[in-house]
């Protein structure tokens, strides 16, 4: 007997006399009919807002150190089916040719079941290329793909709910209608990346190719058919929820508005828009202007945006930045180029930097002065990156795994300047994270606030007199940023001097940096 798979029903049209016509076919095929835009392949032209280049290396602007990612407690939830679920092939390999849209739609979407499993997205996108043994060119759709989804999560969340009668299932499912419609649905002054038919018909092709729902591409078909045709309604009825509206979860919202009053909905729309591209240069191998030349001859068109920061117009993967293999740049955002110089740094000092990894900051020190620096985090693993990049920048300092806050590590001689870079919700980076508002749960600033006061009275014992110790934070919640700075310094009867205190992020020329906070303290001599 053939077993019967149940599938979604659509919710039907709100009055009118074509409400209950039926959606034409997609065309059939991994490869786009006659007079469509070709899925871009090797060597052709990436997408219009392409961000898989700006993304590849997301993961080395992560300077600020992060709990583990959770599953997250809010955030755009369609209605749930009580039907049982089957496991997902989350890694079963589709036959699609590794140039269509279809595979990067079909590993974007896996990658998205993933996140909603709670791991963090650039982790997800790892497994995925590795179980579809994507190639490079495929590598960056899905990742662009991926991307740009997570920034529209609450909006194609919500749409979708307005045009199925149930959650679709398995999430790999809901994960591939959330990208088509994040393709189709470009945030406002953009520009779709792909003609809507050739999303449709990839889409399509691209359920038909996966196990697990094949018997949903008619479906996929109905749903994103019906949304070209209804677009002005459906998003002008989506929108009047705020997760819809602003794309994140509905206590993010909330948090955002209770602390920063006037400045909240350019806080959120300032988390949604693609990062720019800037980078530190090298004081030790050359400077901003003549850099600035460098791009230039290369073709490329850039900015200084701060005293050793360049913000390049357009960006491109690691490998194509001029000087970068040789350690004349790296990637670091404007905000976190901060931090060195207000450590107020001499040659000869001994300076510890917790929490270092991936490295960015602890490079920036060694670039600004000769000191004898510490850089420490608990994930071993992570201190291979902050080797990398000591190695790439032919600069030197003692590596070492051990956490801020205990002292097992510790040699027992203090030091005369200490950056801890604590764990924090990573609320000031969304931006370059969008995964991270759905991953967290509310309850996290006060678990991670509750690490961090431990780390700071721990690292307070290890500063000699009169040395000077700066807090850092990626986060916008005051528990983990300003109240966190205030109680420390009435513990302890630390000195705060002169410090930016909490930068919201901003977007924009002449303002472009992410969420992050400074506090500065001097430790008093006996």
């Amino acid at each position: 007997m053939t077993e019967k798979r149940p599938t979604l029903t659509l919710k039907p049209k709100a009055g009118g006399r074509n409400g209950g016509k039926k959606a034409g076919p997609a065309r059939p095929g991994g490869a786009p009919g006659k007079g469509q835009t070709a899925p871009r392949g090797p060597g052709g032209t990436p997408p219009r807002g392409k961000e898989s280049s700006t993304q590849r290396i997301e993961p080395a602007q992560r300077d600020a150190g992060h709990a583990p990612s959770r599953p997250k407690e809010e955030g755009p939830r369609l209605r749930q089916s009580y039907e049982v679920k089957a496991h997902v092939q989350l890694d079963y390999s589709p036959d699609l040719r590794t140039d269509s849209l279809a595979f990067a739609l079909l590993g974007a979407a896996s990658s998205l079941a993933r996140v909603r499993a709670g791991m963090a997205l650039p982790q997800a996108l790892a497994e995925v290329f590795q179980a579809y043994d994507a190639p490079p060119h495929a590598r960056g759709a899905m990742q662009d793909i991926a991307y740009r989804t997570m920034r529209q999560l609450g909006r194609s969340g919500v749409l979708l709910g307005l045009m199925t009668s149930k959650a679709p299932e398995p999430a790999m499912l809901a994960g591939l209608l959330e990208c088509a419609l994040a393709l189709l649905d470009p945030p406002e002054g953009l520009d779709p990346p792909y003609d809507a038919f050739t999303v449709v018909d990839q889409a399509v092709f691209a359920a038909g190719a996966h196990p697990d729902f094949a018997h949903a591409k008619a479906m996929v078909n109905a749903v994103l058919r019906r949304f070209l045709r209804e677009r002005e309604q459906l998003v002008a009825t989506a929108v009047r929820d705020s997760v819809a509206q602003w794309n994140y979860p509905q206590w993010w919202i909330d948090a955002v508005r209770a602390a920063y009053p006037a400045d909240w909905q350019g806080i959120l729309l300032a988390g949604n828009r693609q990062p720019p591209l800037t980078l530190r240069v090298n004081r030790r191998k050359t400077d901003v202007d003549t850099y600035l030349k460098t791009l230039a001859a290369a073709g490329m068109q850039a900015e200084q945006v701060g005293p050793s920061a360049v913000r390049l117009a357009q960006a491109v993967g690691v490998t194509q930045i001029p000087g970068f293999a040789d350690g004349l740049v790296s990637v670091q955002d404007a905000g976190a180029q901060l931090a060195a110089p207000l450590l107020d740094l001499r040659d000869g000092m001994r300076v510890l930097d917790a929490c270092a990894a991936p490295g960015g900051k602890s490079g920036h020190i060694l670039e600004t002065a000769d000191v004898d620096l510490t850089a420490l985090d608990a994930d071993a693993r992570r201190l291979v990156r902050v080797d990398q990049n000591l190695q790439r920048l032919g600069l030197a300092a003692t590596v070492k795994a051990g956490a801020a806050e205990a002292t097992d590590w510790w040699d027992g001689r203090q030091y005369d300047r200490i950056l801890a870079d604590v764990p924090c919700t990573a609320s000031g980076i969304v931006r370059r994270h969008p995964d991270i508002r759905w991953l967290r749960r509310k309850s996290d600033a006060h678990q991670l606030a509750t690490l961090s006061s431990k780390i700071l009275d721990n690292l307070w014992q290890m500063l000699r007199p009169d040395g000077k110790l700066l807090f850092v934070t990626c986060s916008l919640w005051p528990q983990e940023s300003e109240a966190q700075a205030a109680a420390f310094a009435a513990r302890h009867g630390a000195v705060r001097l002169d410090a930016p205190g909490q930068l919201l992020p901003r977007s924009g020329a002449g303002q472009d940096h992410d969420g992050l906070f400074y506090a500065l303290f001097h430790k008093a001599r006996a």
